[in-house]
């Protein structure tokens, strides 16, 4: 199927704020970057802060598919899926343009927890969490959905240790951890 104008204009919006951030990215930049007009992307989208929900719908569902395919292509039991969440994570950080999380940035620069762009980031994170509490339970972990918080815990500081530059290995680093993580939670 082909996609339609405005499906092309968020995911162009899509790559500048995950680029430049959504606040530096002002609708003259947008112009700029996507090749879309003013008039265009007013008639899809009534407010800039629409166009940001949009791309975070887009990003949370590609995010999502690419992770959990890519975790279950790289290990078949549960376990060993929690743990390719983290050679998957290494992955993401070593392709060019890396520039981090982008809930985590949108949730920075919209800090009101009421604020609906706040919350479209909270969801993805939610929504992130309920899949990995599923895994923790089919891999038969003791607490699962302590262990599930614990290891995206894991995986949110490697993220923001890769968007840092400030070790060299950061989602090995935290498999390690979440590998004993789990270890100490295994049932008898």
């Amino acid at each position: 199927m082909r996609p339609t104008k405005r499906d092309e204009l968020v995911q162009k919006a899509l790559k500048a704020f995950y680029q430049n951030g959504f606040t530096a990215t002002g609708m003259d930049m947008l112009v700029k970057e996507t090749g879309i007009s003013k008039t265009s992307m007013y008639k899809h989208f009534r407010t800039k802060e629409d166009l940001i929900l949009a791309v975070l719908r887009l990003r949370d569902e590609q995010f999502r598919n690419w992770l959990f395919r890519r975790m279950e292509e790289l290990a078949d039991t549960p376990a060993g899926q929690l743990l390719a969440m983290f050679d998957a994570l290494g992955e993401w950080f070593s392709e060019d343009g890396y520039k981090g999380c982008m809930f985590i940035k949108a949730s920075s620069e919209f800090q009101d927890r009421d604020h609906p762009i706040h919350k479209q980031s909270a969801e993805h994170k939610r929504i992130l969490e309920t899949h990995i509490t599923r895994l923790a339970t089919d891999a038969q972990l003791a607490n699962p959905a302590l262990v599930a918080r614990q290891l995206l815990l894991l995986k949110e500081g490697a993220i923001v240790t890769a968007h840092l530059a400030h070790t060299e290995a950061p989602a090995a680093d935290a498999k390690v951890a979440a590998a004993q993580l789990m270890a100490a939670n295994a049932s008898v």
